[in-house]
């Protein structure tokens, strides 16, 4: 079907200026304007994080790393993540543009700058896809082979060809549901989000029931030493087991990412974020305290970090804590939070690429919204290929690739999340010290949280050189998630050359500007 070009001609409008007479204005593209509220809102950015999916993947990675600090980490990663939301928040009253990152660390840093955090949402997003269909796939056989009775129908997942072909699937089906736009998306999402908290609450109260029962012997008695980071047994367990928690915080700002699509697009996506991340953290508090009473976080039996288990915990506890019934619901849980996470997360990608063919940073054919679906057609289906060949290849390569590009998934995140938050204290540094809020909100807050994913980021960067970091793989003696993380930033660094030289003015700064407006096309 024929698709807009929203790319600005001659007489296209300008608005947004800022009030002190700066350029913060930004283009529309042809989105569906006003199409989700807060609670629509707060739904997708709960959606895109998937907290059942999160946790049967990296609960026993964390306990593994961790030990029974577990809880003190999903604190210790939820705290930057705070910080940043609130970077956002201020950014998007300014700015309310659907690249969000890109946008505003363009702004801020310019155009370099700009597209490598760019390039890091997008890369990360990939990878989240990858993982999230990967998981979803998993499940399904198991889920079929639940019903049905018959293992021999789980076990096709462990068929290479079927687990590939099935996920490929899963990717076809998620794409084409975001291809029909954010009312279709929404929709979907009050039943797969409200479901798998449903389940996720019912776990906890079983868990808690059964902690202490002579059927978990490797359970733990509740301590207040578990919330205690101090207590952790190294720094470099903290960082590592800090890395997978912030990961699992990851996907709030689709909320932010869909600004253009919402009601009050100044407000409405930033409170959204922050309810969001209250959601899941009290979630990811109440299910690790729950998980740790009943079955401990050592490497035996049930334990959290056994690692016959560790990547899959719910797929394990799944039949002891609920029982065969309703742990048939669980697995449905898992399936319906990936498949979920799966759909919305195509939302940030592609409107990222968006955003940056709009502002002349790619092709200028990634700027065409579908006319009647008001989604970015091209981006969306161009991310659900990329996801299929990602996945594939790295499955085809490795039989560790989901533990690993989890591993490196948290590199990129501290990545572009560490950007944004400076970017907020640079692009605002004029005002800082126009009132105490300024200067809290504007200022010291992002700046924490900025400063504190550094270090998470160096620090993960260092440890992850060590093929022990991860899986356990290597490429030539260098860690295996070292190789993807940093291997993919660089590719980053190639497109962004040849973008370069096809559209050299986005990259001299004659396109997207703090100092000169940007054009937008008329309402």
């Amino acid at each position: 079907m024929t698709q807009v070009d929203v790319r600005p001609q001659a007489g296209d409008t300008v608005r947004g200026a800022d009030a002190q007479g700066g350029a913060s204005g930004v283009r529309t593209k042809g989105l569906g304007g006003n199409s989700v509220g807060l609670l629509g809102s707060a739904v997708i950015g709960i959606s895109t994080v998937a907290p059942v999916y999160c946790l049967t993947s990296t609960l026993g990675s964390t306990a593994g790393e961790v030990g029974l600090q577990m809880p003190a980490v999903f604190l210790a990663g939820f705290l930057p993540m705070l910080l940043v939301a609130f970077a956002y928040r201020e950014l998007n009253k300014r700015m309310p543009d659907c690249g969000t990152s890109f946008t505003w660390t363009v702004k801020a840093f310019g155009p370099k700058v700009g597209w490598m955090c760019g390039w890091g949402l997008v890369i990360a997003t990939i990878i989240v896809l990858s993982n999230l269909a990967g998981v979803a796939t998993s499940y399904f056989w198991l889920l079929a082979g639940e019903i049905s009775g018959n293992p021999s129908i789980a076990a096709l997942d462990d068929n290479k060809a079927v687990h590939i072909l099935t996920c490929l699937t899963l990717i076809a089906a998620a794409t084409a549901i975001s291809y029909r736009g954010m009312t279709a998306t929404k929709g979907v999402q009050y039943t797969l989000v409200g479901l798998q908290l449903a389940v996720l609450a019912v776990f906890v109260v079983m868990a808690f029931s059964k902690a202490g029962s002579v059927d978990f012997p490797t359970g733990a008695s509740f301590s207040w030493s578990w919330l205690n980071p101090f207590s952790v047994g190294s720094f470099a367990a903290f960082t590592a087991g800090l890395s997978l928690s912030i990961f699992m915080y990851w996907g709030w700002d689709t909320c932010l990412t869909a600004n253009e699509e919402t009601v009050d697009s100044d407000k409405t996506p930033g409170r959204a974020a922050l309810i969001s991340m209250v959601v899941l953290v009290g979630s990811y508090l109440a299910t690790g305290v729950a998980a740790q009473m009943v079955v401990g976080s050592g490497d035996k039996g049930l334990g959290l970090a056994n690692p016959e288990t560790s990547d899959n915990v719910f797929a394990a506890l799944a039949g002891p804590v609920m029982g065969p019934v309703l742990g048939i619901a669980l697995f449905v849980a898992v399936l319906a939070s990936a498949a979920a996470s799966l759909q919305t997360t195509f939302i940030p990608v592609a409107r990222t690429v968006l955003a940056m063919s709009s502002y002349e940073a790619l092709p200028p054919s990634f700027a065409r919204v579908h006319p009647v679906f008001k989604v970015p057609g091209k981006a969306t289906i161009v991310a659900g290929v990329a996801t299929g060949v990602f996945y594939t290849v790295m499955t085809l390569v490795s039989e560790n690739v989901l533990v690993d590009t989890i591993y490196a998934l948290g590199l990129m995140i501290c990545f572009y999340y560490a950007l944004t938050a400076f970017a907020c204290v640079w692009f605002f540094r004029a005002e800082l010290f126009d009132s105490a809020r300024d200067l809290a909100f504007k200022g010291v807050i992002p700046l924490l949280g900025g400063l504190m994913l550094t270090a998470v980021f160096g620090k993960t960067l260092y440890d992850m050189w060590d093929p022990a970091y991860g899986s356990g793989s290597a490429v030539f003696g260098v860690g295996s998630v070292f190789v993807i993380g940093v291997g993919l930033l660089l590719l980053g660094v190639v497109i962004m050359l040849v973008m370069q030289r096809r559209s050299p003015a986005f990259f001299r700064g004659e396109v997207l500007t703090k100092e000169t407006p940007s054009m937008v096309i008329a309402d």
